[in-house]
């Protein structure tokens, strides 16, 4: 694997993936954790946690406006919490980079600290990304928000809020999310009604820290709360950063991988239906519950697989790995169908067309619709070539995957941009080539 003054990345095709590996923590965890620590009472203590370039953002995000975070060895915070009503408005606007998930949550949390005013920035790519789906909902709450034509910035003027029943009209954990933390501080109970299931990370985090949640099948509500309270966190592994390596295991002949302390919260691991229906051959064992998460190990197996369909009320539960179902779908024996995926174009790359366009540029047969694509799949290895990330994490760890499961290699153009999610992914991918090539009498 080597890298060019550019910060491309060509990865070798590999013969087997054989050993253990452990992913960082959960990142849509460690982004709630450092926010419900910030506004709970006395100090919550987070191991695991997920470092990256969006949970750095939260972690300064939340001492711009007033809370100790101290750090503790790699993957270890203390975060001083101010209560609910305790953070201050710094005075310049809060940088939350390319994280989509700390500008929506964070805004439902400072929409409710009353008569103060902040504004909410980010990258090129963040300030793309729709926010009038919260933008919309808390306004009905009563938040004073201002919108660049529902992009950001966003200004947010803190004001009582009122309760409020709001459905859905898209599937979406973070606005789901955004609306449940404003309603900590409104007069009422506040209802959230979902299309479908999304992460329930938020929910079961609330609970954990004292607040008044009730849960349904189709819908969940919060009343107001007069204190929270979280000691502890532990964050489990990030299923989304599994993912890559439990695919290209599924793919490279010969492969057996384990994977240990994986989030297996049945709202994140929708790509496991989907690879178990395609033929995949992937165990869960020691199953346990890790800071009040389903988790567990993952063993992995190499198998073939045949096509199948996606279909809408898959979608929010598999959202950030159905780039890797489209790579499986191009080794698999016959077509494959993703639906009902427009959430897709508005991630931070259109991930539709450019899911397509790398499948394409590794001699695949892709076609992009409105709302997904279809891959025409062979059962080889593929070809090779050089995609482009387009500056989105996901598609890199893609070309990752596709390289060591290739006959030629993949050049992976602007791969740096693993680093929002996944900072070590290549090094990773490099440990586990070496771990791979040793002989089997040696490993024992």
């Amino acid at each position: 694997m080597a890298r060019s003054p550019t910060e491309d990345v060509a990865v070798e095709p590999v013969a087997r993936l054989v050993g253990h590996v452990a992913v960082p923590g959960d990142k849509s965890i460690s982004h709630r954790a450092v926010l419900l620590g910030a506004i709970s009472e006395g100090e919550t203590h987070i191991t695991g946690f997920g470092r990256s370039a969006d949970t750095e953002a939260t972690i300064a995000a939340v001492r711009a406006c007033g809370v100790a975070v101290e750090e503790d060895g790699r993957d270890g915070l203390h975060v001083q919490g101010v209560g609910l009503r305790g953070l201050t408005a710094p005075n310049a606007p809060i940088d939350c980079r390319n994280a989509g998930t700390l500008v929506r949550l964070f805004t439902g949390i400072l929409a409710g600290q009353a008569w103060q005013e902040f504004e909410l920035v980010g990258d090129a790519s963040l300030s793309s990304r729709p926010m009038g789906r919260i933008v919309d909902p808390l306004r009905r709450m009563g938040a004073g928000i201002e919108s660049a034509d529902g992009r950001l910035p966003l200004g947010v003027q803190g004001r009582p809020l009122h309760a409020i029943t709001y459905e859905l009209p898209v599937a979406s954990a973070q606005v789901k999310s955004a609306i449940l933390l404003a309603g900590l501080y409104s007069d009422g109970e506040t209802t959230v009604v979902e299309p479908v299931p999304t992460r329930d990370h938020t929910e079961r985090m609330l609970e954990m820290a004292g607040a008044p949640v009730t849960r349904r099948p189709a819908s969940v509500s919060v009343r107001p709360a007069e204190r929270l309270a979280l000691p502890s966190v532990e964050v489990p592994g990030d299923f989304s950063s599994a993912a890559p390596f439990v695919v290209a295991a599924t793919l490279v002949p010969g492969s057996e991988l384990h994977v240990h302390g994986v989030n297996l919260n049945p709202r994140r691991t929708g790509l496991l239906t989907i690879l178990e229906r395609m033929g995949a051959r992937v165990t869960v064992y020691n199953r346990r519950e890790i800071g009040g998460e389903p988790g567990g190990d993952l063993e992995v197996h190499t198998a073939p697989l045949v096509g199948t369909n996606v279909r809408r009320d898959e979608v929010p539960i598999a959202i950030d790995e159905l780039p890797l179902f489209g790579l499986a779908a191009a080794c698999a024996r016959g077509e494959s169908v993703l639906h009902g995926a427009e959430e897709l174009r508005a991630k931070e790359s259109d991930r539709i067309d450019a899911t397509v366009d790398a499948l394409r540029a590794l001699g695949v047969r892709a076609r992009a619709t409105a709302d997904g694509f279809r891959v025409t799949g062979v059962p080889a290895r593929l070809r090779g070539g050089r995609v482009s990330s387009r500056g989105d994490h996901r598609l890199a760890m893609v070309g990752a995957v596709a390289g060591l499961a290739s006959r030629e290699g993949v050049r992976i153009e602007d791969a740096d941009a693993v680093t929002v999610s996944f900072p070590g992914f290549f090094e990773l991918v490099d440990g586990l080539r070496r771990a791979s090539n040793v002989p089997e009498d040696d490993r024992r």
